[in-house]
């Protein structure tokens, strides 16, 4: 029971408890969780399109730039300018010098 539980460790893959007795059973992971216990997220796969994406932000930031419709303030209160676009979009793997839209 809960109450006779006086340790608990991780080990990879591994939980431990041990109780009051010293006594220690290990259980695996594996056999705890189920796959809907885990999260989806981001899959090695789609990196390539957030890049693509990012890449897609600069060709449309850079046309709008140039078409009159943005300025290098892209908010009312000025909280954003072109630096803090271009910073936003390399850290997403973008590049505003040379935007590639076939990375995949």
């Amino acid at each position: 029971m809960a109450e006779d539980v006086a340790g608990l460790s991780f080990a990879p893959g591994f939980i431990t408890l041990t109780d009051t007795g010293g006594r220690r059973t290990r259980y695996a992971v594996a056999d705890i969780l189920r796959a809907l216990d885990i999260p989806a997220g981001l899959t090695y796969e789609q990196i390539g399109a957030i890049t693509a994406l990012a890449n897609l932000n600069v060709v449309l930031v850079r046309t709008l730039i140039a078409r009159g419709v943005l300025d290098e303030q892209f908010m009312d209160e000025g909280d954003y300018d072109l630096a803090t676009i271009v910073q936003t979009i390399e850290d997403m793997g973008g590049n505003f010098v040379e935007p590639d839209l076939t990375v995949t």
